[in-house]
C-alpha cells in the first residue's frame, strides 16, 4: 500500500505556471469557454482575489479540487455502469456483463438501477462545476491527459483509456466499524477495525479484468462482493470531503455549492452501505494473483459490525465534554484535500498513473488545503 504521494519538483511560481498550462487549460477548452477567450489571464486571476462577483483564489480551489475528485468518480462508476448498470443513452459506454450484473444483484435487485443513477450523478457534479468556474472567470479543471489506463477487456465493457484503476485494489473498511460506534470520532485520533479485513491485504479486483473472471462462480460473486463495498468506502470519503471543504468557503454562493452537493454523497454512501451489508459470506482465491479474500457473515454479528446498523450511531463532536451527537465523521478540515488523495492512492486506484498526474493532484489538494475563510468578505 503506498504510503505517500509522489511529490513534483516544481514550487511557487513555476508549479503553478505548469499547472495552468496543463489541467486548467485544458478544462477551459473542454468546458468550451477558456479564460484567454473572455480576456482575463490565468495568472492575473491567480494573483489575486476577485472581485466584481468572481471568486477568491481560495475559493476556486476549493472548486476546482472537488471538480477533480467528481472526474476521478465519474470515471471509475463509468467503468461499474459499462459492465453492471443499465445500458441506456443518459450513461452511454459499455454493452453490459450478464455475469457481472447478476453477481451483483445478489446484493440487491436493483443494483444495476442504483449503480447507473450514481454515475449519472457523478457526470452532473463534474458538469457543474467545471461550468461554475468558468461562469465567474476562474479555470476549470480537465484530467483527460491522463486518461491512460487499460480497463477490463470483459465483455460488455468499451474498452476505453481510464483515469482510474479498478482491478488493484486495496481497501480500507474501518467506516464501517467507525459509524458503528458510540465512543470513537476520527477527528479525535481514534482507529476502528475493519469489516473484511482481506480487503485490506493485497489487490483486489471490483470488475471482471477478462472474460475468465466469470467462469468461476464463487471468485464472480467475490468481485461482486469487492465492488459492493468498495462503493460506500468511496462515497464516505465525499459525505466527508464536502462539510470538510466548506468549512473554508469564502462566499455563501461557494458555501452553497458545497453543501448541497454533500449530502448526495452521504445518500449514496447510505445506500451502498445498505447494499454491501447483503453480501454473501464466502472465501475465493483470485486464480490470477492468488489473493485470498474471506467475506463474512454480517446478518449476526455484533453491535459494531452488525449488517443493518446503517443510521450513523451517535458519537462524540467538538469535545468529550459534549453530548454525544449523530454527524458525518471525520469533518476536521485541516488537511482534509491531501488526505483524500492519499486515501484514493492508497487504495489502489491510481495503480500505472504517471508521476506528472500525481504532481497535479498533489498541487491541486495544497491549494484547495491553502484556502483560508475570508470573514469580512460577506
Amino acid at each position: 500500500m503506498t504510503n505517500s504521494v509522489p511529490r513534483s519538483g516544481k514550487t511557487g511560481s513555476n508549479r503553478r505556471s505548469f499547472l495552468k498550462r496543463g489541467a486548467f487549460a485544458a478544462g477551459a477548452a473542454t468546458v468550451g469557454a477558456s479564460l484567454f477567450e473572455r480576456g482575463i489571464s490565468a495568472s492575473d486571476h491567480d494573483e489575486r482575489e476577485d472581485r466584481n462577483g468572481r471568486l477568491t483564489r481560495g475559493d476556486a480551489a476549493l472548486l476546482r479540487f472537488a471538480a477533480a475528485a467528481e472526474i476521478l468518480e465519474t470515471d471509475f462508476w463509468v467503468q461499474y455502469n459499462e459492465l453492471g448498470g443499465v445500458q441506456d443513452s443518459e450513461v452511454p459506454g459499455g454493452t453490459g456483463n450478464v455475469a457481472y450484473t447478476n453477481a451483483l444483484s445478489v446484493l440487491d435487485a436493483d443494483m444495476a438501477t442504483y449503480i447507473h443513477d450514481n454515475t449519472d450523478d457523478e457526470f452532473t457534479h463534474q458538469n457543474f462545476l467545471n461550468a461554475y468556474l468558468v461562469s465567474k472567470g476562474a479555470a476549470p479543471i480537465s484530467l483527460e491527459k491522463f486518461r491512460t489506463l487499460p480497463g477490463s477487456s470483459a465483455s460488455g465493457s468499451s474498452g476505453k483509456l481510464r483515469l482510474t484503476n479498478l482491478m488493484q485494489l486495496t481497501l480500507d473498511t474501518s467506516w464501517w466499524t467507525r459509524y458503528r460506534s458510540d465512543s470513537k470520532n476520527p477527528d479525535f485520533g481514534d482507529t476502528f477495525p475493519q469489516a473484511i479485513p482481506s480487503l485490506a491485504v493485497g489487490r483486489h479486483t471490483a470488475i471482471p479484468r477478462t472474460d475468465s473472471d466469470t467462469s468461476d462462480p464463487n471468485f464472480l460473486q467475490a468481485i461482486a462482493n469487492t465492488a459492493g463495498f468498495h462503493f460506500p468506502t468511496i462515497e464516505q470519503g465525499g459525505n466527508s470531503l464536502y462539510p470538510s471543504m466548506a468549512q473554508r468557503a469564502s462566499s455563501v454562493e461557494v458555501l452553497r455549492i458545497l453543501i448541497s452537493i454533500g449530502p448526495t454523497e452521504t445518500m449514496h454512501f447510505q445506500t451502498w452501505s445498505d447494499k454491501a451489508g447483503n453480501a454473501p459470506p464466502l472465501t475465493a482465491v483470485d486464480p490470477v494473483t492468488k489473493v485470498s479474500v474471506t467475506f463474512p457473515d454480517l446478518s449476526s454479528a455484533g453491535e459494531d459490525l452488525k449488517a443493518n446498523l446503517i443510521m450513523p450511531e451517535p458519537c462524540p463532536f467538538l469535545s468529550r465534554d459534549l453530548p454525544v451527537c449523530s454527524i458525518i465523521r471525520p469533518t476536521e478540515t485541516k488537511g482534509i484535500a491531501m488526505g483524500v488523495v492519499k486515501f484514493l492512492t492508497d487504495m489502489g486506484l491510481f495503480i500505472g498513473q504517471s508521476s506528472e498526474f500525481f504532481a497535479v493532484m498533489t498541487d491541486l489538494a495544497q491549494d484547495a488545503d491553502s484556502a483560508r475563510r475570508d470573514r469580512d468578505r460577506d
